[in-house]
């Protein structure tokens, strides 16, 4: 397994303006977090209901970082590999999922 795996279970979920909430006051709060996204995403795209006709959502998990306060949020799909790129909303580190 990657040493770029943070755990393996997410803590929780969350809906798509919670989730492009987060992602963008991360970007906001760190230099240069919205280029490296630029530059090593692809966007996530529109996103379906569910079959059962509920709204989409997305999972978050612990960061692996330090004292584990803050939460990774999905910011799209990795450009060069096969998995969801996340960032941390407390530190603006990346991590693939």
């Amino acid at each position: 397994m990657s040493s770029n795996i943070s755990q393996s279970y997410p803590s929780g979920s969350e809906s798509e303006v919670e989730r492009a909430a987060a992602v963008a006051t991360a970007i906001g709060a760190f230099e240069g977090l919205g280029d490296k996204l630029a530059a090593e995403t692809t966007p996530l795209g529109e996103v379906a209901a569910a079959d059962h006709g509920a709204p989409a959502r997305w999972w978050v998990w612990v960061c692996p970082k330090g004292d584990f306060n803050g939460r990774l949020h999905v910011a799209g799909y990795a450009r060069d590999r096969h998995a969801l790129y996340t960032v941390c909303d407390t530190h603006g580190d990346t991590y693939l999922r």
